[in-house]
């Protein structure tokens, strides 16, 4: 009696389709979470009897953890298995749901935090590096899929903090999201693995650290890395004075939150058709673009009238969404992608730099001129340097579907 097996999968098909599914599921629990931290500050010190300035620590230690940290993991899980590092940290992240019932020191509360982090930043880095690989023609649009779940959990996961933690408390509250945060992992670990096409890296430790010191000798790479990082940097920089700034222009407190918030609403927009637009021009060209919208959304922040504030937050919100999703297809087709989680990691330590220098640079221009021209200039800066950075770094490099 003969057996018929299932045929192997192929690039772009149903299959490919459930894992980037599955790792958007996954990408709404990473960055969300990370990001709500200024909800955390409160309740937290209310029920740990710690400061807010004390806490702010522990939440850097989170960020540093999440970017750096989670990117240097990933420079080494290029030679192991997919679905075991995403294993490990699945279990970790369950193991760390019920922590707070045991911990009550400001050491356990750091090595906390600091391992949730690494866990969330490494899932991110493996998700985001992995599933492009399952797709050809459709990986811009494929792409844009995993980051919608990305611009979810920006939108979604603060308010639920916030709800988790006023109506069930801290521990209760913390317990649930990182339950369910574990649940959504999981299924991330069951589907996204390397597809059986994919070569990976076989390289040594050694030998990672030797074609690692090799790349960042090149030229390309470090203009890149610098333009990568502000591509990461200007909106960290504009989050630091933007609500300030939107208040002060005459909205109330809640209309300054939520017309920042229409940033990352309408950056699901372009996280969607960003993708299909770089499958049909390529993606140097829609990531450049992408800056380009930023650049241009920044610069209307100057003018004070309320109509063109709207508007400079919508095409602000465009840029965003496109920087955040197609820096990956991009760079998966400048360097090779035996390397995957590698490359993604090294950029994300690149991202990771931006986010922790970029908003204290950009709370204290508005200190110390009382004024929010300066920050906006900055902001306007920033952006563009990392234009021209791009725009060098990735010369000759990529290929479009013109060419």
């Amino acid at each position: 009696m003969s057996i018929v097996s299932d045929p192997p999968p192929e690039a772009d098909s149903r299959r490919s389709w459930g894992v980037a599914l599955a790792g958007a599921i996954a990408m709404v629990f990473t960055f969300g979470t990370p990001l709500s931290y200024g909800i955390f500050q409160q309740p937290f010190s209310e029920t740990f009897a710690v400061s807010p300035v004390a806490l702010s620590g522990v939440f850097s230690i989170m960020l540093f953890t999440f970017f750096i940290g989670s990117g240097l993991v990933g420079i080494f899980a290029a030679r192991l298995p997919v679905r075991g590092v995403l294993l490990v940290c699945t279990v970790a992240t369950a193991l760390l749901a019920p922590s707070l019932y045991v911990v009550e020191s400001y050491l356990g509360l750091t090595l906390v935090f600091a391992g949730l982090g690494l866990a969330l930043g490494t899932v991110f880095v493996l998700v985001a590096s992995v599933v492009p690989r399952w797709f050809d023609e459709r990986r811009g649009a494929a792409t844009g899929l995993i980051f919608v779940g990305n611009g979810l959990g920006l939108f979604v996961l603060p308010p639920l903090w916030q709800y988790a933690l006023s109506t069930a408390g801290v521990r209760e509250g913390f317990l649930v999201i990182m339950a369910t945060t574990a649940g959504a992992f999981l299924l991330a670990t069951l589907l996204c693995r390397r597809p059986p096409w994919a070569t990976q890296s076989t390289d040594s430790s050694s030998a990672l650290l030797s074609w690692l010191s090799g790349l960042i000798r090149t030229r390309t790479f470090q203009v890149l890395f610098v333009g990568m990082s502000l591509a990461f940097a200007w909106y960290q920089l504009l989050a630091a004075y933007a609500i300030d700034l939107f208040a002060a222009r005459g909205l109330t407190e809640a209309g300054a939150s939520a017309l920042f918030g229409l940033i990352g609403g309408v950056s699901i927009i372009s996280r969607i058709g960003g993708g299909y637009i770089a499958d049909i021009v390529g993606s140097r060209r829609a990531f450049l673009a992408s800056l380009g919208c930023a650049a241009v959304g920044i610069a209307l922040l100057l003018a004070p009238q309320y109509a063109i504030l709207t508007v400079a937050v919508f095409i602000i919100g465009l840029g965003l969404g496109g920087c955040a999703t197609l820096y990956i297809p991009l760079l998966m087709e400048i360097y090779n992608p035996e390397k995957d989680t590698a490359i993604i990691g090294i950029f994300n330590v690149a991202g990771g730099i931006g986010a922790l220098a970029m908003p204290p640079l950009g709370t204290a221009s508005v200190a110390y001129t009382e004024s929010y021209t300066v920050a906006i200039l900055l902001t306007l800066g920033v952006t563009v340097v990392s234009f021209w950075a791009v725009v060098v770094g990735t010369a000759g490099s990529v290929s479009t579907p013109s060419d």
